[in-house]
């Protein structure tokens, strides 16, 4: 009869494999997911479809970084190379959602706080995302675990998944004949008076 392995979950000691940067990247993941259920839930405001495919692809990597942690998988830095792809695509999404709220093409609802906008803040949670796993991602190549072109292939697929998604999305609504009588719930085009 086979001994079954050990398996180290988040509760077990930390060896040296885990990284800090693996669990900060979970809190960045969570707090991301949160203010953006947050935005729908405590503010009522209504999410369009790039602000749906932030929220998902945040989601999803908490949940990927998450159970990773939970169940053992080790080293740590490879659970951010799976998660680079995921917030390299919800980033490009927010910087094309933030680009065409700066041109004039979009408003948007304020965010929590009245800090910037939703998208500008999704934003900044999502490069705050980014940054904290291609950093342990980049700890990963250096200890080892995988090589250059996987941390750059994550990216690339990331800007792959951002792409496909905006191509995908469904287009926004005209512009409204009249003024608006109440400010933004949900991302629209805004009222260009003729």
């Amino acid at each position: 009869m086979r001994a079954r392995p050990e398996t180290k979950g988040l509760l077990s000691p930390p060896d040296r494999d885990s990284s800090w940067l693996t669990a900060a990247a979970l809190a960045v993941s969570l707090a991301t997911a949160a203010g953006s259920l947050w935005l729908s839930i405590g503010m009522d405001l209504k999410a369009c479809p790039l602000c749906f495919y932030q929220r998902t692809f945040a989601i999803s990597a908490a949940a990927v970084l998450g159970m990773g942690l939970v169940a053992g998988v080790r080293p740590a830095p490879s659970l951010s190379l799976l998660s680079l792809p995921l917030a390299g695509g919800g980033l490009g999404i927010a910087l094309l959602h933030v680009s065409l709220e700066a041109g004039g093409k979009m408003e948007c609802p304020a965010g929590i706080f009245g800090l910037g906008t939703a998208p500008q803040q999704a934003l900044a949670a999502l490069a705050i995302l980014f940054a904290v796993l291609l950093a342990d991602g980049l700890r990963g190549r250096k200890l080892g675990t995988f090589g250059a072109p996987a941390v750059i292939g994550g990216i690339v697929v990331g800007g792959a998944l951002a792409f496909a998604c905006v191509r995908s999305a469904p287009p926004m609504p005209p512009p409204p004949a009249a003024p608006y009588d109440r400010p933004p719930e949900i991302c629209r085009p805004p009222y260009q008076p003729a």
